[in-house]
């Protein structure tokens, strides 16, 4: 986990509070998560980190999680959020954080709701600054369809936007480069799917409360990052 650090202003500026990412698969939502991360010193969660840990640690939930993750099922709400109050309960979240990929269901955002009339960051409460990374689906379809990993040195391309200079081949290694299997375009077509099933009434949802911000994510990664930045800076100093 990262802690404030004391050579970069933003890391000792007004707490930002809990910042929620939405965004679909290949939206780039872990990219933007990384880089605020980075700048405030604030730690990224995401409930995938919090399952593995808690079933690492073996603590209570983790031992309830663990069979159930192992059949392939989906961990209940009352397991996932109890260990999700666990994690923002840590010390290293008093300033706040990044949540990629929570809530995830419009009823998990009212229990996140709940939990956060109740917590404090920098001695205030604060209302979470919602960014929703827009990407078009043909957009989506390029980028994770696109993607080819070199087996070797993990180097990653992406044949419509950043290819090798020989097709197929990694440019520092010669390594045969390979698609994932859950980037085919049938696995892709039905996350994107699930996603619109299951997280775009998050958009509504936060929409009526007044603290959705949606953004462009087709622009370049430097111009994401740099709005981001800028909605949540307004934010904290609300």
């Amino acid at each position: 986990m990262m802690a404030a650090n004391a050579s970069n202003p933003a890391s000792q500026t007004a707490a930002p509070g809990p910042i929620i990412l939405l965004g679909a698969p290949g939206a780039g939502k872990g990219t933007q998560a990384k880089a605020i991360a980075a700048l405030y010193g604030i730690p990224q969660i995401s409930t995938g980190d919090i399952l593995r840990d808690n079933v690492a640690r073996s603590t209570e939930l983790g031992k309830k999680a663990d069979p159930i993750m192992k059949s392939g099922g989906l961990v209940p709400d009352d397991l996932m959020l109890a260990m999700v109050e666990d994690r923002l309960n840590q010390p290293d979240c008093q300033r706040g954080y990044i949540l990629d990929g929570f809530p995830r269901t419009v009823g998990q955002a009212e229990w996140l709701d709940s939990f956060l009339g109740k917590a404090l960051f920098g001695g205030r409460q604060m209302a979470p600054v919602v960014v929703s990374i827009e990407v078009s689906y043909n957009q989506l379809l390029q980028r994770l369809t696109g993607r080819r990993s070199c087996p070797a040195d993990g180097k990653i391309y992406n044949i419509y936007f950043q290819p090798p200079r020989k097709e197929g081949v990694c440019d520092s290694c010669g390594t045969t480069l390979v698609q994932r299997k859950d980037d085919k375009e049938d696995v892709i077509a039905e996350r994107l799917k699930s996603y619109e099933r299951q997280t775009l009434p998050l958009v509504e949802y936060y929409g009526q409360k007044g603290t959705l911000h949606k953004l462009n994510g087709e622009l370049a990664v430097e111009q994401v990052t740099a709005t981001t930045l800028e909605v949540i800076a307004k934010a904290a100093t609300k």
